[in-house]
Protein backbone atom coordinates (compact mmCIF):
# COMPACT_ATOMS: atom_id res chain seq x y z
CA UNK A 1 0.00 0.00 0.00
CA UNK A 2 0.93 3.72 -0.97
CA UNK A 3 2.43 5.72 2.49
CA UNK A 4 0.17 9.23 2.72
CA UNK A 5 3.79 10.74 1.75
CA UNK A 6 3.52 9.11 -1.63
CA UNK A 7 -0.35 9.57 -1.92
CA UNK A 8 0.80 13.48 -1.07
CA UNK A 9 3.34 13.54 -3.94
CA UNK A 10 0.56 11.74 -6.41
CA UNK A 11 -2.19 14.21 -5.28
CA UNK A 12 0.40 17.20 -6.19
CA UNK A 13 1.30 15.91 -9.67
CA UNK A 14 -2.45 15.34 -10.49
CA UNK A 15 -2.82 19.26 -9.21
CA UNK A 16 0.19 20.70 -11.88
CA UNK A 17 -0.95 18.65 -14.60
CA UNK A 18 -5.30 19.79 -13.56
CA UNK A 19 -6.93 21.84 -16.82
CA UNK A 20 -6.99 25.81 -16.03
CA UNK A 21 -9.49 28.83 -16.34
CA UNK A 22 -8.83 32.55 -16.27
CA UNK A 23 -10.12 34.72 -13.69
CA UNK A 24 -9.59 38.56 -13.03
CA UNK A 25 -7.67 39.97 -10.36
CA UNK A 26 -7.80 43.75 -10.15
CA UNK A 27 -6.87 43.94 -13.96
CA UNK A 28 -4.58 40.73 -13.81
CA UNK A 29 -5.60 37.85 -15.57
CA UNK A 30 -4.83 34.71 -13.96
CA UNK A 31 -4.97 31.08 -13.95
CA UNK A 32 -7.17 29.16 -11.18
CA UNK A 33 -8.08 24.85 -11.16
CA UNK A 34 -11.11 24.41 -13.45
CA UNK A 35 -13.80 23.30 -10.97
CA UNK A 36 -10.89 24.23 -7.66
CA UNK A 37 -12.49 25.91 -5.18
CA UNK A 38 -12.06 29.23 -6.40
CA UNK A 39 -13.68 28.93 -9.93
CA UNK A 40 -16.75 27.56 -8.52
CA UNK A 41 -16.93 29.91 -5.14
CA UNK A 42 -14.78 32.77 -5.47
CA UNK A 43 -14.46 33.04 -2.15
CA UNK A 44 -17.97 32.21 -1.00
CA UNK A 45 -17.78 28.66 -0.55
CA UNK A 46 -20.59 26.50 0.71
CA UNK A 47 -19.49 25.24 3.86
CA UNK A 48 -21.63 21.96 3.87
CA UNK A 49 -19.95 20.99 0.60
CA UNK A 50 -16.12 21.78 2.25
CA UNK A 51 -17.27 19.46 5.06
CA UNK A 52 -18.09 16.48 2.79
CA UNK A 53 -14.26 16.59 1.62
CA UNK A 54 -12.46 13.63 3.59
CA UNK A 55 -9.15 15.72 3.95
CA UNK A 56 -11.06 18.37 5.98
CA UNK A 57 -11.78 17.15 9.73
CA UNK A 58 -14.67 20.17 10.23
CA UNK A 59 -15.47 23.46 9.23
CA UNK A 60 -17.22 24.77 12.63
CA UNK A 61 -13.78 26.80 13.17
CA UNK A 62 -15.12 28.70 9.82
CA UNK A 63 -19.24 28.92 11.18
CA UNK A 64 -17.90 31.62 13.63
CA UNK A 65 -16.19 33.88 10.89
CA UNK A 66 -18.77 35.27 9.23
CA UNK A 67 -17.04 36.69 5.37
CA UNK A 68 -17.27 40.72 4.76
CA UNK A 69 -17.19 42.22 1.37
CA UNK A 70 -14.73 44.94 0.79
CA UNK A 71 -12.90 46.80 -1.82
CA UNK A 72 -9.00 45.75 -2.20
CA UNK A 73 -6.20 46.81 -4.51
CA UNK A 74 -7.58 43.42 -6.28
CA UNK A 75 -10.69 44.59 -6.62
CA UNK A 76 -14.04 43.55 -4.70
CA UNK A 77 -13.29 40.10 -2.43
CA UNK A 78 -14.29 38.13 0.43
CA UNK A 79 -12.59 38.00 3.74
CA UNK A 80 -10.99 35.86 5.61
CA UNK A 81 -9.69 33.96 3.17
CA UNK A 82 -10.16 30.76 4.20
CA UNK A 83 -7.94 27.12 4.72
CA UNK A 84 -9.21 24.28 5.79
CA UNK A 85 -6.52 21.68 5.45
CA UNK A 86 -2.87 23.32 6.84
CA UNK A 87 0.11 22.49 7.12
CA UNK A 88 3.21 24.15 8.91
CA UNK A 89 6.75 24.37 10.31
CA UNK A 90 8.65 27.32 11.47
CA UNK A 91 12.06 27.06 12.73
CA UNK A 92 12.57 30.25 15.46
CA UNK A 93 16.71 31.10 15.56
CA UNK A 94 18.63 34.63 17.23
CA UNK A 95 19.66 36.76 15.65
CA UNK A 96 21.92 39.94 16.32
CA UNK A 97 19.57 42.79 16.80
CA UNK A 98 22.35 45.41 14.45
CA UNK A 99 21.26 42.83 12.05
CA UNK A 100 17.69 42.71 12.40
CA UNK A 101 17.39 46.63 11.96
CA UNK A 102 19.77 47.19 9.04
CA UNK A 103 16.74 44.86 7.43
CA UNK A 104 13.54 46.83 8.76
CA UNK A 105 11.85 49.80 7.91
CA UNK A 106 12.28 52.71 10.57
CA UNK A 107 9.09 52.70 11.88
CA UNK A 108 9.57 48.93 13.07
CA UNK A 109 11.67 47.53 15.66
CA UNK A 110 12.96 43.67 16.89
CA UNK A 111 11.18 42.23 19.12
CA UNK A 112 14.30 41.10 21.83
CA UNK A 113 14.89 38.36 23.90
CA UNK A 114 17.83 39.46 25.75
CA UNK A 115 19.46 43.04 25.30
CA UNK A 116 20.87 42.71 21.57
CA UNK A 117 19.64 39.77 20.41
CA UNK A 118 16.45 38.80 17.89
CA UNK A 119 13.65 36.47 17.01
CA UNK A 120 13.72 35.50 13.31
CA UNK A 121 12.28 32.32 11.63
CA UNK A 122 11.74 30.43 8.44
CA UNK A 123 8.80 29.17 7.47
CA UNK A 124 7.06 25.96 5.32
CA UNK A 125 3.67 26.42 5.02
CA UNK A 126 1.71 23.61 3.34
CA UNK A 127 -2.53 24.51 2.08
CA UNK A 128 -4.27 21.11 0.63
CA UNK A 129 -7.58 22.75 0.95
CA UNK A 130 -8.65 26.64 0.94
CA UNK A 131 -10.85 29.35 -0.98
CA UNK A 132 -7.82 29.90 -3.50
CA UNK A 133 -6.93 26.06 -4.38
CA UNK A 134 -4.00 24.16 -3.45
CA UNK A 135 -0.88 25.51 -2.84
CA UNK A 136 2.72 25.80 -1.13
CA UNK A 137 4.84 28.92 0.58
CA UNK A 138 7.70 29.69 2.50
CA UNK A 139 9.09 32.57 4.42
CA UNK A 140 11.99 34.02 6.26
CA UNK A 141 10.55 36.82 8.40
CA UNK A 142 11.51 39.10 11.84
CA UNK A 143 9.32 39.17 15.04
CA UNK A 144 8.89 42.78 15.77
CA UNK A 145 7.66 45.05 18.74
CA UNK A 146 3.99 45.73 18.00
CA UNK A 147 3.58 49.06 16.36
CA UNK A 148 1.47 50.40 18.73
CA UNK A 149 4.26 51.37 21.09
CA UNK A 150 7.63 51.15 21.97
CA UNK A 151 9.50 50.18 24.75
CA UNK A 152 7.83 47.52 26.22
CA UNK A 153 9.75 45.06 24.61
CA UNK A 154 9.98 42.37 27.41
CA UNK A 155 6.66 42.50 28.06
CA UNK A 156 5.52 42.17 24.69
CA UNK A 157 7.38 38.87 24.32
CA UNK A 158 6.18 37.43 27.59
CA UNK A 159 2.13 38.60 26.71
CA UNK A 160 2.72 37.02 23.01
CA UNK A 161 4.25 33.97 23.81
CA UNK A 162 1.92 33.44 26.54
CA UNK A 163 -0.90 33.77 24.52
CA UNK A 164 0.52 32.79 20.80
CA UNK A 165 -0.16 36.45 19.72
CA UNK A 166 3.09 37.74 17.74
CA UNK A 167 3.94 40.80 15.50
CA UNK A 168 5.87 40.05 12.61
CA UNK A 169 7.54 41.82 9.51
CA UNK A 170 8.54 39.29 6.52
CA UNK A 171 11.38 39.85 4.38
CA UNK A 172 10.48 36.69 1.73
CA UNK A 173 7.77 34.78 0.73
CA UNK A 174 7.41 33.03 -2.02
CA UNK A 175 4.47 30.31 -3.61
CA UNK A 176 3.62 28.21 -5.44
CA UNK A 177 0.29 29.32 -7.55
CA UNK A 178 -0.23 32.27 -9.44
CA UNK A 179 -3.57 33.65 -7.74
CA UNK A 180 -1.43 33.29 -4.45
CA UNK A 181 1.07 35.64 -5.85
CA UNK A 182 -1.17 38.24 -6.90
CA UNK A 183 -3.18 38.28 -3.94
CA UNK A 184 -0.57 38.26 -1.62
CA UNK A 185 1.74 40.75 -3.89
CA UNK A 186 -0.93 43.13 -4.65
CA UNK A 187 -3.57 42.50 -2.41
CA UNK A 188 -1.77 42.59 1.15
CA UNK A 189 1.44 43.94 -0.05
CA UNK A 190 3.67 41.09 1.04
CA UNK A 191 7.05 39.98 -1.22
CA UNK A 192 5.80 37.46 -2.96
CA UNK A 193 7.18 35.74 -6.18
CA UNK A 194 6.35 32.36 -7.90
CA UNK A 195 8.87 29.43 -7.61
CA UNK A 196 9.25 25.74 -7.64
CA UNK A 197 8.35 24.79 -3.74
CA UNK A 198 7.95 21.72 -2.31
CA UNK A 199 5.89 20.60 1.26
CA UNK A 200 5.70 17.48 2.50
CA UNK A 201 4.92 17.29 6.24
CA UNK A 202 3.31 13.96 7.92
CA UNK A 203 3.39 12.65 11.68
CA UNK A 204 7.33 10.97 10.67
CA UNK A 205 8.70 13.24 8.25
CA UNK A 206 9.09 17.42 7.22
CA UNK A 207 10.59 17.98 3.86
CA UNK A 208 10.80 21.61 2.15
CA UNK A 209 12.43 22.46 -0.76
CA UNK A 210 12.55 25.88 -2.73
CA UNK A 211 14.19 26.32 -5.80
CA UNK A 212 15.97 29.32 -6.64
CA UNK A 213 15.70 31.14 -10.37
CA UNK A 214 18.44 28.58 -11.92
CA UNK A 215 16.42 25.79 -10.58
CA UNK A 216 18.88 24.79 -8.06
CA UNK A 217 18.17 24.65 -3.97
CA UNK A 218 17.27 28.39 -2.52
CA UNK A 219 16.35 26.50 0.93
CA UNK A 220 15.62 23.26 1.94
CA UNK A 221 14.58 21.17 4.69
CA UNK A 222 14.94 18.00 6.32
CA UNK A 223 13.68 16.71 9.77
CA UNK A 224 12.31 14.44 12.01
CA UNK A 225 8.45 15.54 12.46
CA UNK A 226 8.20 16.42 16.56
CA UNK A 227 5.68 14.42 18.75
CA UNK A 228 2.34 15.83 17.89
CA UNK A 229 -0.47 16.57 20.59
CA UNK A 230 -4.06 16.69 19.75
CA UNK A 231 -6.28 19.63 20.53
CA UNK A 232 -10.05 20.50 19.84
CA UNK A 233 -11.08 23.03 17.18
CA UNK A 234 -11.37 26.11 18.69
CA UNK A 235 -8.93 25.43 21.97
CA UNK A 236 -5.66 26.55 20.76
CA UNK A 237 -5.97 29.60 18.37
CA UNK A 238 -2.93 31.56 18.10
CA UNK A 239 -2.65 34.23 16.18
CA UNK A 240 -0.11 36.50 13.96
CA UNK A 241 0.11 40.13 12.75
CA UNK A 242 2.54 40.88 9.69
CA UNK A 243 3.25 44.65 8.71
CA UNK A 244 3.18 45.32 5.12
CA UNK A 245 2.86 48.71 3.32
CA UNK A 246 0.42 48.88 0.64
CA UNK A 247 -0.06 52.04 -1.71
CA UNK A 248 2.62 53.68 0.78
CA UNK A 249 0.58 53.59 3.57
CA UNK A 250 1.06 51.04 6.57
CA UNK A 251 -1.18 48.37 7.05
CA UNK A 252 -1.55 45.14 9.21
CA UNK A 253 -2.70 41.69 8.41
CA UNK A 254 -4.33 39.56 11.01
CA UNK A 255 -3.80 35.54 10.53
CA UNK A 256 -5.89 33.27 13.41
CA UNK A 257 -4.63 29.37 13.15
CA UNK A 258 -6.87 27.07 14.27
CA UNK A 259 -4.38 24.25 15.32
CA UNK A 260 -5.49 20.80 15.58
CA UNK A 261 -2.08 18.60 15.61
CA UNK A 262 1.08 20.20 16.81
CA UNK A 263 4.50 19.62 18.43
CA UNK A 264 7.57 21.51 19.33
CA UNK A 265 11.30 20.04 19.72
CA UNK A 266 14.19 22.74 21.62
CA UNK A 267 16.98 23.71 19.76
CA UNK A 268 18.12 22.43 16.02
CA UNK A 269 18.83 18.50 17.08
CA UNK A 270 17.79 16.30 13.85
CA UNK A 271 16.92 19.41 11.61
CA UNK A 272 19.04 19.75 8.40
CA UNK A 273 18.23 23.75 7.34
CA UNK A 274 20.46 24.43 3.85
CA UNK A 275 20.61 27.57 2.85
CA UNK A 276 21.82 27.61 -0.78
CA UNK A 277 21.69 30.53 -3.18
CA UNK A 278 18.73 32.68 -4.08
CA UNK A 279 16.34 35.13 -2.27
CA UNK A 280 15.60 33.10 0.34
CA UNK A 281 19.02 32.50 1.24
CA UNK A 282 19.83 35.59 0.97
CA UNK A 283 17.39 37.24 3.32
CA UNK A 284 18.18 34.54 5.97
CA UNK A 285 21.98 35.26 5.45
CA UNK A 286 21.45 38.64 6.27
CA UNK A 287 19.98 38.59 9.64
CA UNK A 288 23.22 36.41 11.04
CA UNK A 289 20.76 33.95 12.79
CA UNK A 290 22.90 32.25 15.75
CA UNK A 291 21.26 29.55 16.97
CA UNK A 292 18.25 27.65 16.29
CA UNK A 293 16.37 27.53 19.42
CA UNK A 294 13.11 25.78 18.74
CA UNK A 295 11.71 23.37 15.72
CA UNK A 296 7.60 23.77 15.38
CA UNK A 297 5.41 22.13 13.11
CA UNK A 298 1.62 21.37 13.26
CA UNK A 299 0.50 18.30 10.79
CA UNK A 300 -2.91 19.46 11.00
CA UNK A 301 -4.58 22.89 11.55
CA UNK A 302 -6.87 25.31 9.57
CA UNK A 303 -6.81 29.36 9.18
CA UNK A 304 -8.38 32.78 8.43
CA UNK A 305 -6.13 35.13 6.67
CA UNK A 306 -8.20 37.92 6.76
CA UNK A 307 -7.47 41.15 4.14
CA UNK A 308 -4.78 43.76 5.68
CA UNK A 309 -6.47 47.48 7.18
CA UNK A 310 -4.74 50.56 7.37
CA UNK A 311 -2.51 51.23 11.01
CA UNK A 312 -0.88 53.90 12.59
CA UNK A 313 2.97 53.03 12.81
CA UNK A 314 4.92 55.64 14.18
CA UNK A 315 8.19 56.61 13.61
CA UNK A 316 10.77 54.65 15.80
CA UNK A 317 13.80 56.41 17.31
CA UNK A 318 17.25 54.09 16.27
Amino acid sequence: MPSARQDKDRQDKDRQSQDTVKVDLGGREVSVPKGGLYDRYRMDPDLDVIARDPRVSGVDFFRQLPKTRVDSPIGPTLTPNFYYTVSTARLTMLAPSRAIRTRLPGELAPLEVAPGLGLVSVMFFRYDVCDIDFYTEAAVGIAVKPARHGKLGFFDLVSGLKNERLDSYVLSLPVSTEIAQVRGHDGYGFPKWVTGLDVGIDGNRTTARVANDAGGVDLSLSAATPKQTAHPSGERVPSLVSYTSVNGAWHSTLSQTNVLNAGTTRGKGGVDLQVGEGRMADDLRSLGPKRTVRFDVMTEGQLALHMPVPTPVPRRSM
